[in-house]
């Protein structure tokens, strides 16, 4: 039979389990006022997409492949609809009336940039994509992977994928608390600037627009991360999906004979002081 200091203190420990599933909740949920915004000069990504464009034009079909890691899977979004990947395909096919859009979510959590080169013939080759998003950076930065490396293997994997006649862009890691406390995470960015640069690849810098919604903005962390304090929520992945179909969209208009594009600051060189 219980006592009553036992009962007492079971239901002290249902009243705690209650109050910490409602904090992870809070946390979790986007707050209504959550803005989805970017600054025009953080959606130029820095090349322009003639392929693409041509695509679109001539074959009124474009094929992308998101190759990247868990913020590609989803992890974090409450249902596959919810991803980046599958925000990108609702814009672009809304924006597109005429244009079969398809976008293939070739995300697995927890992956380096070693492994998703491994699977480019299944993943990406396989898809005869003419454009690739490639999502990474975050991965590596978190087990410090050696930097040189790091963007060794980038280069390749872009040259090996031009060489297929793919246009590429790179996005950059997430602005979030468990990024933020490594001691060189602007060292990755910088590598991820500086093989879009020296391949002639576009840039989309999640990071600077994520840091802007927090800084500028003045969003909590929960309105587009969830507790773990490293993965996006829906409106985080929703967001960064629409953003990107806009800097695509902008680019692939830029992507005629004489189309150019200014290419906007190196990743990790602008604002990475301001923090809370």
């Amino acid at each position: 039979m219980r006592t009553t200091d036992g009962r007492r203190s079971s239901r002290a420990r249902g009243v705690a389990r209650v109050l910490i599933a409602l904090l992870a909740a809070a946390l979790a949920a986007p707050a209504a006022g959550a803005r989805c915004v970017a600054s025009p000069g953080l959606l130029d990504l820095g090349v322009a997409l003639p392929k693409t464009r041509a695509a679109i034009e001539t074959r009124k079909a474009v094929e992308i492949v998101a190759l990247g890691s868990s913020s590609t899977q989803g992890y974090g979004a409450s249902t596959a609809l919810k991803t980046y990947p599958a925000e990108l395909l609702r814009v672009l096919s809304r924006d597109l009336p005429g244009v079969k859009v398809n976008v293939y979510n070739k995300g697995i959590g927890g992956q380096e940039v070693g492994a998703m080169l491994e699977r480019l013939d299944r993943d990406v080759f396989a898809e005869t994509p003419d454009l690739v998003i490639w999502q990474l950076g975050t991965n590596a930065a978190l087990r410090r992977f050696n930097i040189e490396s790091f963007r060794r293997l980038v280069g390749e994997g872009v040259e090996r994928m031009k060489a297929r006649g793919i246009e590429i862009v790179l996005m950059t890691p997430q602005y979030a608390p468990a990024v933020l406390a490594l001691p060189n995470e602007e060292e990755y960015l910088a590598a991820m600037a500086k093989v879009a640069r020296e391949k002639d690849v576009g840039l989309f810098d999640r990071f600077r627009i994520m840091q802007d919604w927090f800084d500028r903005e003045h969003m909590a962390y929960s309105e587009f991360l969830v507790h773990d304090g490293l993965h996006l929520n829906d409106f985080g992945y929703q967001c960064i999906g629409r953003l990107l179909a806009q800097a695509i969209e902008q680019a692939v208009r830029k992507g005629g004979r004489d189309g150019v594009s200014a290419r906007p600051p190196a990743a990790g060189q602008a604002g990475l002081a301001s923090r809370r």
